[in-house]
């Protein structure tokens, strides 16, 4: 295995030497296909990969950045992702929203976008998150490491705590709803990151809040859904959110924000409750009613756990991703070039291509 660091943030003297290093690793090793996945890394390997023309180039679509982004960074990030698909000769979308939105935007060719089942680039092992007398024990034993009753009630969120993530909402929400409700606990799985940080009034309140639980990373994240009495996802933009699985397979009710990815596995009163994108009042309402309503909870719970195991079981993506390189290889597609873009002339991606990168 070799290691390239690539930084998350645009930083162009790094990314150069990251292209170089990706350019130099896919020349020596000669793979046959690649897939890379995230905005730098389908820009950065993606190029790599078409300027030493591997012959099965799939580039996985998580979720669209660009959504979030305002002004020139979102110019930015529409044209860094047309590029990224450009270079592939498939685009894997993880869910049926971002497949829309990507075509809609003009960063993918209709032509070479696929979704594999109902979503996700590797489903999810179910079994992993099922309830289980072991996981029910290492539960409690969380319980008591961070000090939470018997009796309270625990809101879990899983992710990254930035802004649109949704997290300022939420913050804002529980806070509501622990002046009315004292035996109720916000259990946050994740870190602060510099980008796209929470304001610095809303962290202060989270963190000087004695009923916000910060419990940092963690590597197993299924006996945290076996403390949880419900999980909340109330992030601006998703692909197709692994956090939603996992909670359904786990059998615990979601909460989730009306954004793209999200809608794809969280179908209103059906296998969960939806509310606008950063409406707070509505945050509350479905929160206060999935905690208060046991019979809801529990119709929701089993509904998510029969769309795990019916819709986004492992096996049946792996079968279709296999299915989808082969058909690639066997069909010999041509390496593409700028001259023929699929979302516009060479123009739209480089205004002055020099000769020696044109095909």
């Amino acid at each position: 295995m070799t290691e390239i660091p690539m930084e998350r943030r645009i930083a162009p003297w790094r990314d150069l030497q990251s292209l170089w290093r990706l350019w130099r690793i896919i020349r020596k090793l000669r793979p046959v296909i690649t897939n890379v996945g995230t905005p730098k890394a389908g820009l950065l390997a993606g190029f790599a990969a078409w300027l030493n023309r591997v012959p099965c180039r799939f580039y996985t679509l998580h979720g669209l950045r660009f959504e979030t982004a305002t002004g020139i960074k979102r110019r930015f990030l529409i044209y860094a992702e047309r590029l990224a698909c450009y270079f592939a000769h498939r685009v894997v979308c993880v869910s049926q929203s971002v497949l829309e939105k990507a075509i809609a935007s003009g960063i993918a060719n209709p032509e070479r976008v696929v979704i594999f089942g109902s979503g996700s680039c590797n489903g999810i092992d179910a079994e992993h998150f099922a309830p289980t007398p072991e996981k029910i024990r290492r539960a409690n034993a969380l319980r008591v490491h961070f000090g939470i009753p018997l009796r309270a009630r625990v809101i879990l969120y899983v992710g990254r705590l930035t802004r649109d993530k949704g997290i300022p909402e939420l913050a804002e929400a529980f806070l509501r709803l622990a002046e009315k409700s004292p035996d109720l606990r916000l259990l946050l799985v994740g870190c602060f990151e510099p980008e796209d940080p929470v304001p610095i009034n809303i962290r202060i309140r989270l963190e000087n809040h004695p009923h916000v639980i910060f419990a940092g990373a963690a590597r197993d994240i299924a006996p945290y859904y076996a403390l949880a009495d419900a999980v909340v996802l109330p992030s601006h933009r998703e692909g197709l959110p692994t956090v939603v699985l996992e909670a359904q397979a786990a059998g615990i009710p979601v909460v989730g924000a009306s954004s793209t990815g999200i809608i794809d596995v969280v179908k209103d009163r059906e296998t969960g409750l939806l509310f606008p994108v950063s409406n707070v009042h509505a945050l509350v309402r479905s929160l206060e009613e999935i905690i208060s309503d046991n019979v809801l909870a529990a119709r929701l719970s089993r509904a998510g756990q029969e769309q795990v195991k019916l819709k986004f079981r492992q096996r049946r993506i792996w079968e279709e991703l296999y299915q989808a390189y082969f058909a690639v290889l066997r069909t010999g597609e041509p390496a593409p070039s700028f001259a023929c873009a699929p979302c516009g002339d060479r123009a739209d991606f480089f205004p002055n291509i020099p000769p020696h990168l044109e095909s």
